[in-house]
């Protein structure tokens, strides 16, 4: 990977944004798409929009990734100055224990770790139980609620303090890969569109709040009104020992960007997708959602009468954990997948189911 869209990718990981608490990392992203747009926009909550041609003249396509990750809310903070929390997302409580934190206080960016009762201490039992969220705690070293009151206030965001890992084979890990590749690969692409512009308007969109419930995709589907969407998310690499492939499906790492089939994933958008990759060679994987996909692709279809739209997954080892695994090959097609596709699609054109 080139050395500025490597170090975005690194800045937008670094940068912590869980839902509802997106507007740093929203600036990231707009440091890096704002040089490459016709026009840079964002909305009451925080959903960024960066747009490429005139969406008076259309097709207007939309590149959409989620900037927020998963965290953690303060929800009490005890006498002893000890800090308890509530889920920001699917967090998975297994992983709580024993971790380094960063809580984003009133003063700024504070330490802390996960508590964990010392294994000596624990009655037999015990060991094979996880804990409750709310009988778990951060210490942050304070000794005191007031002491700890100078520092953090309920309601504040707490993120795991993983950062950015290069590993084997173009390989990297990272705390909130979900869905920093997301937008990543839509700002990434509307860059490469920049150097060679489509026939028609694109719309690169960093929506926020996906992990609560696709919120900002919702806002973002209604407002912009596109005539396709194209929804870049991770989905779960299975290419691991205790992953069952019958029940999961086969996705691999490196094997290149996954086209999802069925539910919101429109069938004339998914075959331009298909006949696009076969054109530029760039090697893709399929993968079934019969019903739903989980995806911001769930909030978009369903805007505006029916935008068509398809949901395009990233491989990634260990999702919903603070050391998510992805190939940054795969982010590299994905951005040149999208990139394609729109300069395939011709003023006039029409996405629309024939009957």
């Amino acid at each position: 990977m080139q050395k500025a869209p490597l170090k975005f990718l690194e800045r937008l990981i670094a940068t912590p944004s869980p839902s509802g608490f997106e507007a740093a990392a929203q600036r990231v992203w707009a440091d890096y798409v704002s040089p490459c747009c016709d026009e840079f926009s964002s909305d009451s909550y925080g959903n960024a929009f960066a747009r490429l041609g005139d969406a008076d003249k259309g097709p207007h396509i939309v590149l959409a990734g989620h900037i927020d990750e998963l965290g953690f809310m303060v929800s009490h903070i005890n006498d002893d100055g000890f800090l308890f929390v509530q889920g920001i997302g699917g967090i998975d409580r297994a992983l709580f224990r024993g971790q380094r934190v960063h809580v984003h206080g009133r003063k700024g960016t504070i330490p802390g770790v996960t508590g964990s009762l010392a294994i000596h201490l624990q009655e037999p039992d015990d060991r094979k139980k996880v804990p409750e969220l709310h009988e778990m705690y951060v210490d942050i070293g304070a000794s005191s609620k007031e002491e700890a009151g100078k520092h953090v206030r309920v309601g504040d965001a707490i993120t795991y303090a993983d950062g950015f890992e290069v590993l084997e084979n173009s390989r990297v890990a990272a705390r909130g890969c979900d869905n920093r590749i997301g937008v990543w690969s839509a700002g990434e692409a509307l860059r490469q569109l920049s150097a060679k512009r489509p026939e028609v308007c694109v719309t690169a969109v960093s929506t926020v709040q996906e992990e609560n419930g696709l919120y900002g995709a919702t806002m973002a589907g209604y407002s912009l009104k596109p005539d396709v969407a194209l929804v870049v998310d991770v989905t779960h690499g299975t290419d691991i020992p205790n992953c069952s492939k019958p029940k999961h499906g086969d996705v691999r790492l490196g094997s290149g960007p996954v086209i999802s089939f069925g539910s919101s994933n429109h069938p004339v958008v998914v075959q331009r997708l298909l006949d696009v990759a076969e054109e530029e060679k760039i090697p893709i994987q399929r993968e079934a959602n019969p019903r739903r996909t989980g995806t911001d692709a769930d909030a978009f279809f369903l805007q505006r009468g029916g935008i068509p739209t398809a949901s395009l997954g990233l491989p990634n080892r260990y999702m919903h954990s603070p050391v998510e695994v992805i190939d940054l090959v795969d982010l590299e097609a994905m951005a040149r997948l999208l990139a394609a596709f729109c300069r395939s699609v011709k003023p006039g054109e029409s996405f629309q189911v024939k009957l």
